[in-house]
């Protein structure tokens, strides 16, 4: 059984669909229903004869619609072969979840956190299984503001994103160290530059000029999905966590991300912030 988040759409559909054709069963989570219910039809005629596909609804801004979901998964689900983290996005203005989040750091971050977390005693007791969690090359960029992870004093949506990316990073390995011996393994990816509807919800000035003009020259759905198909299904990458892939390879990442104490620093807070401390 896979659960892959944000499947309504771009990357996340794309691997829904090419995931179904390889036979998988899929869990398929999405915030809009009318989505979620026609990504599951294009999943179930894509796919192979008799695999299951079902759709979950839900809105992984919200803390509480993380937990639902997850309490839904396993009881639907004895066993879950892979968790794809994909759902995230970028908002230009600064958005305030119902837990008092900024609403960047808490779907980016915290959202596949506590739904991994959650879930982590279904994932090993399903082992051998796999943790995806799909990040950026903005990961490159970001800064961990320890002082400011949620931008009270001061936001810019890049500068955010940024941080949820590298955020992502982090969390991969530090996830790996402690899922070591477990048979569960961690990776974390960068897609590339997709033609998806990314910032399409709350794009700056900048984007809204940038994106068209960068659309010819950006990957389609299907092969940004690539990379996390791969990790996904492949028995090439058997054993390998705590790794940063793009383009079918491991890649370098941000230097910050090597430090334990600093991915531990992160851990820490962000269980406090979701209640799994």
């Amino acid at each position: 059984m896979v659960v892959l988040t944000g499947a309504t759409r771009g990357i996340g559909q794309a691997a829904a669909i090419e995931l179904a054709k390889r036979g998988a069963d899929l869990a398929l989570v999405g915030r809009d229903s009318t989505r979620v219910d026609e990504v599951v039809d294009k999943a179930r005629a894509a796919g192979q004869a008799g695999i299951a596909v079902s759709g979950q609804v839900a809105d992984l801004a919200e803390m509480d619609e993380v937990r639902r979901l997850a309490a839904e998964l396993e009881t639907a689900y004895p066993r879950i072969d892979v968790l794809a983290n994909n759902a995230g996005a970028k908002f230009d203005s600064k958005h305030t979840t119902t837990d008092g989040f900024e609403q960047t750091f808490a779907l980016n971050h915290l959202a596949p956190f506590l739904l991994t977390n959650l879930l982590l005693d279904r994932l090993i007791a399903s082992s051998p299984a796999r943790v995806i969690t799909i990040s950026s090359g903005a990961q490159a960029m970001g800064r961990m503001n320890f002082d400011d992870l949620q931008g009270a004093n001061g936001y810019s949506g890049q500068r955010a994103y940024n941080q949820s990316k590298l955020a992502n990073v982090m969390f991969t390995y530090e996830l790996a160290r402690r899922l070591e011996g477990t048979g569960v393994t961690a990776t974390v990816v960068h897609p590339g530059v997709v033609r998806t509807a990314f910032a399409a919800e709350d794009p700056s000035p900048v984007w809204r000029v940038l994106i068209p003009l960068m659309r010819p020259l950006m990957k389609s759905p299907a092969k940004g999905a690539q990379t996390p198909i791969y990790l996904a299904s492949t028995s090439e990458v058997d054993g390998v966590s705590g790794k940063y892939y793009a383009n079918l390879r491991p890649r370098r990442t941000n230097k910050v991300s090597y430090d334990d104490a600093t991915n531990a620093r992160l851990w820490k807070v962000s269980a406090e912030l979701t209640g799994t401390a």
